[in-house]
């Protein structure tokens, strides 16, 4: 596998060495000559040990195309729908765009979703909690409990733990995480578990989800304007109700879902212990069992990867990270903002129109 990550920062980092770790070919390009510095002098090596003198540093002009089975787009949300377009034209086996998929205007959507069906390229996003170990590990004992009755999913973390990833980064003024309308916030960055719920819901048959009502608390802080708050209702297409809570203010983190059935309940914890997850799952009063699931976060992109290798060599093989549920998720999103907006009123979101704007509506869907 070949394969061109754009983008030096974080992410870029960890696709970066989750491919070298398959054995996989390397490129990466980013627009700024001190990020790829920043990569082979600081992120990398302080990461991982060393730097790996097989990665190839580019600036993006002068990258080669055409050459790649794999093109990942690890930048800013509000430039994934442009360079994913230009990978297209790359004719990849498949291309991974870095959650959130866009932004909450939605704009280019689904001219990219067009696009690539046109030229048969399959895009994915990156919400790799979806296909951990664990979120597997639920779903087996969720299948267990009866009939589904609630489900929730909470994504709680201070985002002080993403600027000590970025430490070029003072705050939330210097990139797009200070600003909600270009993907950032509680509602963008942690909008995993948004599609976690998603995951869960469709795969135990609950339907998707078509009503939001969402209050969210906006700052503004110098030029940046985000949501620290994002609580959300939902309702699906089944009449199920559930709920969806994600913030940039809590500490100690914590990322957890439950289902509660008719005769049990299963829980998905993110970040149990330190480099490990666990599901809790106790079915007909029966005594709860813990079960760990040791990892670490290395791990996390190299399950990813390998879940995308399975499906280029299959490509009948359904997914979670496909991009049209992504792109559900900003619908969601948007629903989310608008809803704010409209001092908390439902929206309802018809998915027989295209992924834009005019999806949304205050009239529920016939």
């Amino acid at each position: 596998m070949k394969v061109k990550i754009y983008g030096a920062g974080s992410i870029g980092n960890h696709l970066a060495n989750a491919s070298r770790s398959l054995g996989w070919s390397v490129d990466i390009c980013d627009i700024d000559p001190e990020a790829l510095n920043r990569t082979k002098t600081k992120i990398y090596p302080g990461r991982y040990g060393k730097w790996d003198n097989q990665i190839g540093l580019y600036l993006s002009e002068s990258i080669p195309k055409s050459t790649y089975d794999l093109i990942c787009i690890g930048t800013p949300p509000d430039t994934h729908v442009e360079l994913a377009s230009i990978a297209i034209e790359e004719n990849p086996q498949i291309i991974l765009v870095e959650k959130p998929f866009c932004t909450p205007n939605l704009v280019g959507a689904q001219d990219l979703l067009d696009k690539a069906k046109e030229n048969n390229v399959r895009i994915v996003c990156g919400y790799d909690h979806a296909v951990g170990e664990a979120a597997e590990l639920f779903l087996h004992y969720a299948e267990k409990i009866g009939d589904i009755e609630t489900l929730d999913v909470e994504f709680r973390e201070h985002w002080e733990g993403i600027f000590r990833a970025h430490p070029w980064l003072s705050g939330p003024n210097d990139s797009y995480l200070g600003f909600w309308e270009r993907g950032g916030g509680a509602s963008g960055e942690h909008s995993h578990a948004i599609h976690l719920w998603q995951t869960f819901a469709d795969a135990l048959g609950l339907g998707k989800i078509i009503e939001v009502q969402a209050q969210m608390d906006y700052i503004g802080e110098g030029k940046a304007n985000y949501d620290r708050l994002c609580f959300l209702n939902l309702r699906t297409t089944s009449g199920f109700i559930g709920r969806v809570v994600q913030d940039v203010v809590t500490k100690p983190t914590r990322k957890w879902g439950r289902a509660q059935g008719s005769c049990g309940a299963v829980e998905w914890i993110g970040g149990y212990e330190t480099n490990k997850d666990a599901v809790l799952s106790q079915i007909n009063l029966e005594k709860n069992q813990c079960h760990e699931i040791v990892k670490t976060r290395p791990d996390d992109f190299i399950r990813e990867l390998k879940h995308i290798e399975n499906l280029i060599k299959d490509d009948n093989l359904n997914s979670p990270l496909y991009a049209e549920r992504a792109v559900e998720v900003m619908m969601i999103l948007a629903a989310a903002h608008l809803s704010h907006a409209e001092r908390g009123q439902r929206i309802y979101i018809d998915y027989n129109k295209n992924y834009n704007l005019e999806a949304l509506s205050k009239i529920p869907v016939s």
